[in-house]
């Protein structure tokens, strides 16, 4: 339910980016450029950056977005995440980049150069470094905004990628 006074059936932030688009465009241009653009970061990557981003937040935004909730392998692979990264069964070469992610998406005024050097001497470029920087910005803000309007799932992966 949301705290739209005119639509408070509206339940995800699909829904009231049906009903209000522009306030989705900036949105659709990000997804459509990192999409259309090569990436060094394979889609799981992509995918899992933004489900943990979300999942930080207590907001999830996964392939199943339109249920709000993460399922299966995923759903155990976002907990060990959360709770002991060291051991999850993640690629160690992106596990730098998780770990900015979790600072920039909780703590965001404590990034320092050396947070970034740590996912370049893991062995990313700039341009990955700069996709997971996006990624998590467009998981935090679609986080807050479904948020802040009261919807009680993200539910826009689809919507998203369909509409971009």
């Amino acid at each position: 339910m949301s705290y739209l006074p005119s639509s408070p059936d509206l339940n995800s932030l699909a829904g009231v980016l049906s009903k209000y688009p522009r306030r989705g465009i900036l949105l659709f241009k990000l997804l459509e450029d990192m999409g259309r653009s090569f990436s060094p970061l394979n889609k799981d990557s992509r995918d899992l950056i933004m489900t943990y981003s979300s999942a930080l937040n207590n907001c999830y935004f996964g392939d199943n977005g339109h249920q709000g909730k993460t399922s299966g392998n995923q759903a155990v692979l976002i907990k060990q995440l959360q709770t002991d990264m060291d051991n999850a069964r993640v690629d160690e070469q992106l596990k730098p980049i998780l770990r900015f992610v979790k600072k920039l998406t909780l703590n965001p005024g404590d990034i320092t150069a050396e947070d970034a050097q740590t996912v370049f001497d893991a062995g990313w470029d700039e341009q990955a470094f700069l996709e997971s920087v996006c990624l998590c910005a467009i998981a935090n803000c679609m986080n807050r905004f479904a948020k802040g309007i009261g919807t009680h799932t993200v539910g826009t992966r689809n919507f998203l990628m369909n509409n971009a």
